[in-house]
């Protein structure tokens, strides 16, 4: 077994910051119709800066290994540091040969964040 896949199978059966902020500054639910993956990114931003994050929803150990690991990665970085965050940074982080189906397994998590994001200066920078 691959030190990769194991990590990503730990992550999927203990991920992490999982669950629902109170009162989250923004939040986004990317789904994928393709193979049924759910992800729900809630954010409490400060400062321009993610202060603290939550995930929760369903798919395979792919989309729950990627979602764990950027939301460590999120914790205390800049939205525009966050936004920069490249496709190819996430199949770095999980570290294992993906094919076009479970890249785009891996990407639903940036997907949710970057829209939570994007939503979140939706409603804050423009909304004054």
């Amino acid at each position: 077994m691959n030190l990769y896949l194991d990590n990503i199978i730990d992550l999927y059966k203990h991920p992490l910051n999982q669950g629902f902020l109170k009162n989250p500054s923004a939040s986004h639910r990317a789904f994928s119709p393709l193979c049924g993956d759910d992800i729900t990114v809630d954010l409490f931003i400060e400062s321009n800066r993610v202060q603290d994050i939550r995930h929760r929803g369903n798919g395979c150990a792919i989309s729950q290994a990627s979602i764990s690991l950027l939301t460590e990665e999120a914790k205390g970085k800049s939205l525009d540091e966050l936004l920069q965050i490249p496709p190819e940074y996430i199949v770095e982080m999980l570290g294992v040969e993906l094919g076009p189906v479970r890249l785009k397994c891996a990407l639903l998590s940036l997907e949710a964040l970057h829209k939570a994001i994007q939503s979140y200066y939706n409603n804050h920078i423009h909304g004054h």
